[in-house]
């Protein structure tokens, strides 16, 4: 109920006061056909986790950091929203649990390769940590790009600049080849992740 109630509100907010387009819906639809899929966004902004979810049009879970659910108002809510809890200093094998249930239950699975959001706008290096997940899901990703979120809301903002144009484009699936998954260590794993990251690198404007 939690989750529905704030994708109402989202969706009305990202309409009402951002202008949210979608490009590429039409890989978002073909997607749905394929079952639980990670979704790869980069990460500018405070919007980026429920403006996906607006746009992608299926409950979807994302992974926030672990601190976030430990006390007070969001430790609450995080969980209501299909947060999935993540350790960002070392693995995290109970978030990826989760993560593999949710995709073998057919649901999407938001991710953010950069792991922060970024400063300035631009895009960061991926982490090696999605790299793992990835391997061990081995599930398709759908990389998506995310334009004007940072001018609406970046890092460090008070408040939204209201009427600012979002727009989100959807690159093709990105499909790894088993040989390409049996990879292990920090290296092996930062070859997955930096694929991923080209795939939203290669995502032109609108």
């Amino acid at each position: 109920m939690w989750y529905w109630i704030g994708y109402s509100l989202s969706w009305v907010w990202f309409r009402l006061f951002f202008r949210l387009r979608v490009v590429g819906m039409g890989r978002i639809r073909d997607s749905w056909e394929r079952g639980g899929v990670l979704i790869a966004c980069n990460h500018t902004s405070y919007f980026d986790p429920p403006m996906v979810g607006v746009a992608y049009r299926k409950k979807t879970a994302f992974l926030a950091r672990k601190t976030l659910f430990k006390k007070g108002f969001f430790g609450w809510l995080y969980p209501r929203l299909n947060a999935i809890p993540v350790d960002q200093e070392r693995p995290d094998f109970t978030s990826l649990k989760r993560i593999i249930k949710e995709l073998r239950d057919g649901n999407p699975v938001l991710i953010f390769p950069e792991g922060q959001r970024s400063e300035d706008g631009r895009l960061l290096d991926a982490q090696p940590g999605v790299g793992l997940v990835i391997a061990k899901t081995r599930a398709p990703v759908l990389p998506v790009r995310a334009y004007g979120a940072y001018e609406a809301y970046p890092r460090g903002a008070r408040w939204p600049k209201l009427f600012t144009r979002i727009t989100l484009c959807v690159g093709e699936m990105i499909e790894f080849g088993d040989g390409e998954l049996e990879v292990r260590g920090k290296e092996g794993y930062q070859k997955v992740a930096d694929k991923v990251m080209a795939g939203i690198a290669a995502i032109d404007g609108p």
